[in-house]
């Protein structure tokens, strides 16, 4: 397993990226079930056991400016089917550096997997907690090269009181580390606004690939 995508990852969280080179790094995977491609300002991370040779030829062979050519759906695609995984959307990255003292809102912790948000947080991250407000629910687990990443859900009827923003803010006083990490599909605008409003920063995006496909 490689490390270096966690060494990206913790300097994305303190504001360095790599440089704007137009280059794409290629390096191993974290563990065995993440692969995949992160893109940062004129800069491409591909991680993936598979050859690397064979990833910077198809990349060259993208039918794209090579500043986007690892997040070309040509490209995807052709991961996709050499690596046997499945992806669902290419996600914006947000990250935001953790708060000291108790949420701003009153929450339990549950154990209940049966959530849709909490089957799927188990698919793709381990130490899993999680916590019901009134009208919601904050997911909080290691995810991607051990990063703590964050997800929300809130009910429909429980929208446009703010309850979303403040289930974001409060996984940044919930993390135990020093930053906590959120995905979103960037056509999900209200949850972008959302994790924007709760003082998450964009820094790239992110096309996961999984060994195994969770529909929750």
């Amino acid at each position: 397993m490689c490390d270096e995508l966690g060494r990206i990852l913790k300097a994305a969280e303190r504001g360095e990226f790599p440089a704007p080179d137009g280059t794409t790094t290629v390096i191993g995977q974290p563990d065995a079930r993440d692969a995949g491609v992160l893109a940062f300002t004129a800069h491409s991370v591909v991680f993936t056991d598979e050859d690397p040779a064979w990833i910077r030829e198809r990349l060259a062979a993208a039918p794209s400016d090579p500043l986007a050519a690892a997040m070309n759906p040509v490209f995807l695609a052709e991961l996709l089917a050499r690596t046997g995984r499945v992806m669902g959307t290419i996600d914006l990255m947000t990250v935001a550096r953790a708060l000291p003292g108790p949420p701003e809102v009153e929450l339990r912790e549950i154990a209940d997997p049966g959530h849709t948000r909490v089957a799927r947080a188990l698919a793709y991250r381990d130490g899993v907690r999680v916590w019901a407000a009134d009208g919601g629910v904050l997911v909080l687990g290691r995810g991607l090269a051990g990063r703590w990443e964050c997800a929300v859900e809130v009910d429909e009827d429980a929208r446009g009181r703010g309850l979303g923003v403040a289930l974001a803010r409060a996984a940044r006083r919930l993390v135990p580390d020093t930053a906590v990490w959120a995905q979103a599909a960037p056509g999900n605008a209200r949850s972008v606004r959302a994790f924007q409003r709760a003082g998450f920063r964009p820094v790239g995006s992110e096309a996961l690939l999984s060994a195994t496909w969770s529909s929750s």
